[in-house]
């Protein structure tokens, strides 16, 4: 979606599991892409996979670092039912870095000054984007 200022991808929070879907967005040239979602911990999760916050942030980072883009995840915060939610909306910069962090447990609106010039620096370090072979991809497909 082409805004005034640059491209934004707003994807859904089953997407943010998938890698293609950022790289698909990013080679459209998108710089922002948004993750709104709802994820937290059920009893069986919390007790099973103690670790799931920290694997949600981390994809959400690597999306940013493999393809030269902000994400924002955008997480629920409070219960329903036996779910809890973590919260902990954030914004990771085109290096995997994250800039800006909201609250666990308190509703609140996360807004953050960002440096759009990170996407041009990031993606010519490590040329991610540039360097990939699709030619090798077909089993992705299949």
């Amino acid at each position: 979606m082409q805004t005034e200022k640059t491209v934004i991808a707003p994807l859904i929070c089953y997407d943010q599991w998938f890698p293609e879907a950022a790289r698909v967005h990013a080679l459209a040239n998108a710089k922002i892409i948004f993750y709104p979602t709802a994820i937290g911990w059920t009893p069986q999760i919390k007790k099973e996979e103690p670790f799931s916050a920290q694997r949600w942030e981390d994809a959400m980072r690597s999306h940013a670092s493999m393809n030269a883009v902000f994400t924002v995840a955008v997480n629920r915060v409070g219960k329903e039912g036996k779910m809890v939610f973590w919260g902990g909306s954030f914004i990771a910069d085109p290096f995997g870095q994250v800039v800006a962090r909201a609250s666990a447990t308190k509703e609140e609106v996360l807004v953050a000054k960002i440096n759009m010039d990170l996407c041009h620096e990031s993606g010519e370090g490590w040329r991610f984007i540039y360097n990939r072979r699709p030619g090798e991809y077909g089993g992705l497909t299949q």
